[in-house]
């Protein structure tokens, strides 16, 4: 065990752990990754032997937040707990996932090799980390977005390792379905493109000047890469998030360098190129449909878009979309291009997954607090609530003050932790 502490912030210090895990968890003798976690605690209760909280970070693909100090929902946390921060195998620290690598490998081994990213492999990579940096003591679970999908694949095969869990925007349905999910995402997209325009009227006509540009000139992001009408599109991801709208407002603020708005400026190209490329997420965009079951998803987001019209390239007023992978990324964006064959093999193939066991769920044991965004973009609040009646123990929180980063701009977290002291009679370390 490292018991090397560093300082984070003035309040924290943290240190670093390791393990090493099979990259097939079916083949234990075979090849091995290693998987990084950060554990984050107050500097004043260091010795202190507090309960564990392992933090389910959103994504998929994603790496554990690199706290800058006592704020947002780490505040609440370290006041009662020692905070654990994985990063998610292929990302951050842990073994990554090189597009270079999966540019010449066969599609099929890329697409074997991305379906070993997801949530029952994380689930028990995170097993291995706690039985050994922590001797298999029992640990508080926090899942944001797609955390709450790995926190049902740790109740479902791993109840006995939890104490309680919260889940804040992030309730997944039990029967899988991209194609059902998209039909509940694209009618809510629309909504959120509507909030926008009446939120920034004075922007509708400039934002349907760049994409009248962009239709009819070859524009070249900084990279090289063509910046095209659906490209520019993919900024409406951030519609989801509470400055999202503004975040979007102020790219579009400076887009022109010249008067007559027939140049689109430097800064505009660098703040679109940042905002689309996925370069220090790939996995985000590569695993955005398998997350969801089995397969095959047949490009169900594509799909689902062909039948809204007025997501179209040449609709104006122009509609952004969310968050939805389309094939023609992989083509057109750089650094998503090594990924292109594993991704299209791993659309049109099944890669089986234990992903929930309804029958463990409904007798479930271990209490969960869960908050749902009514207003959510990204995980249908109906789907969630469909889920959180089939889940014993699960008590949800809906709420339309937040949008789906509500975990890091508002006291979601101190109330979900709250909510469980009382059901648990404290910050119990475990629930023997």
């Amino acid at each position: 065990m490292n018991d090397t502490w560093y300082p984070v912030g003035e309040q924290l210090v943290a240190r670093d752990l390791w393990v090493e895990t099979p990259l097939d968890w079916s083949q234990p003798d075979g090849e091995t990754i290693r998987v990084f976690a950060r554990e984050v605690i107050d500097a004043t209760k260091q010795g202190e032997d507090l309960p564990l909280l392992v933090f389910l970070q959103g994504g998929p693909g994603g790496k554990s937040p690199r706290p800058l100090g006592a704020d947002s929902w780490i505040a609440s946390a370290v006041k009662r707990f020692r905070v654990i921060l994985p990063d998610q195998r292929g990302t951050g620290r842990s073994t990554p996932l090189s597009t270079s690598d999966f540019a010449s490998m066969p599609a099929e081994e890329g697409a074997r090799r991305l379906a070993l990213h997801r949530a029952d492999s994380i689930v028990r990579d995170f097993e291995a980390l706690r039985e050994k940096h922590f001797s298999g003591r029992q640990w508080w679970t926090l899942g944001q977005s797609y955390g709450g999908f790995l926190t049902l694949q740790y109740l479902s095969h791993f109840p006995q390792s939890v104490v309680a869990s919260a889940i804040t925007g992030g309730i997944p349905s039990l029967d899988p379905d991209p194609a059902v999910v998209y039909s509940r995402t694209f009618p809510r997209i629309a909504e959120k493109n509507r909030v926008f325009r009446a939120r920034h009227p004075q922007l509708t006509s400039r934002i349907d000047r760049v994409a009248d540009l962009l239709a009819s000139t070859d524009v070249r992001l900084p990279s090289g890469d063509r910046l095209t009408v659906r490209r520019l599109q993919l900024l409406g991801l951030d519609f989801g998030m509470k400055p999202g709208f503004d975040r979007v407002h102020w790219i579009f603020d400076e887009a022109f360098a010249d008067e007559a708005e027939t140049r689109l400026s430097d800064v505009f190209l660098a703040e679109v190129e940042a905002a689309t490329s996925f370069a220090t997420n790939p996995l985000f965009i590569a695993l955005q449909e398998a997350i969801y079951g089995p397969g095959p998803s047949a490009w169900a987001a594509q799909r689902e878009r062909d039948g809204h019209f007025e997501f179209a390239e040449d609709a104006r007023p122009l509609n952004f979309t969310g968050e939805t992978v389309f094939p023609w990324m992989f083509s057109e964006i750089s650094p998503l291009q090594g990924f292109q064959a594993a991704v299209e093999h791993l659309a049109a193939h099944e890669q089986p997954i234990d992903l929930y066991d309804a029958a463990v769920l409904a007798r479930n044991e271990v209490p969960v607090e869960a908050a749902v965004y009514y207003d959510d973009m990204y995980v249908d609040a109906q789907l969630s609530l469909e889920t959180a009646g089939r889940v014993a123990g699960l008590h949800a929180w809906v709420t339309n003050e937040f949008e789906h980063d509500g975990l890091r701009l508002g006291d979601v977290a101190e109330r979900l932790f709250a909510a469980l002291e009382v059901r648990l009679g404290g910050t119990k370390r475990s629930r023997d």
